[in-house]
């Protein structure tokens, strides 16, 4: 899957591009810390059709630095570009939206709002996201001393959830079939790509197994 073309140019002072999470045909969620294109262009080219910057060891001036290259990739790519809980930097990142804890104040009309959910009444409490995440499916030291909400959350979500959800927390090729028989069609995903030798491979062959059971 090959860079769609655009005339956007790279840099945290760009426009955001004002895709929307809805316009995005595929469901392969991907968060990463501070990545260089290179691998960005990877995840992405592989399938990856949401990217998120995630580094907790960034300070400000950090953070905007590592935005750029998420940026242009995501501009190559006609993607959203997510930041990690720092609403205040979504503007100075050029990020299409921010993903933030459940209770977590902050975000603003005109960008994406995701948020963090473990269990079905706090799925059902949001009421200002435009999408949320279910779980994690399995404890994962992304989160550590989160327990897991199991695919029981999931399989809830698949029929209770009306709006856009992303099970999330230990999913890999190896582990996708299982979220896929509870219900889900669209996945966050931190390691299965991250930790692989090949980040296309591994996110193609994550794209694979997700548009095989749409």
């Amino acid at each position: 899957m090959g860079p769609p073309p655009t005339t956007a140019t790279s840099g945290a002072d760009v426009p955001v591009t004002g895709v929307k999470l809805e316009d995005v045909p595929g469901h392969l969620y991907l968060v990463c810390d501070a990545r260089p294109r290179d691998f960005l262009r990877a995840a992405l080219d592989g399938g990856v059709d949401v990217l998120q910057l995630r580094d907790k060891s960034l300070g400000d001036e950090g953070i905007v630095r590592a935005a750029r290259e998420f940026r242009g990739a995501c501009d190559e790519y006609g993607v959203p570009f997510i930041l990690n809980d720092r609403p205040d930097l979504v503007e100075a990142c050029g990020a299409d939206g921010v993903h933030l804890g459940r209770d977590d104040p902050g975000g603003r009309a005109g960008h994406i709002l995701g948020r963090s959910t473990h269990a079905p009444e706090q799925a059902l409490a949001v009421t200002d996201a435009d999408y949320i995440s279910v779980g994690p499916v399995w404890e994962t030291p992304t989160k550590p001393g989160r327990p897991a909400a199991g695919l029981g959350y999931v399989r809830w979500a698949a029929g209770h959830v009306e709006r856009p959800w992303f099970a999330i927390g230990g999913i890999d090729a190896r582990t996708l079939p299982q979220v896929l028989d509870a219900g889900a069609t669209r996945i966050v995903v931190v390691r299965a790509i991250t930790a692989a030798a090949d980040p296309a491979a591994a996110a193609r062959d994550l794209r694979g197994l997700l548009d095989g059971a749409a």
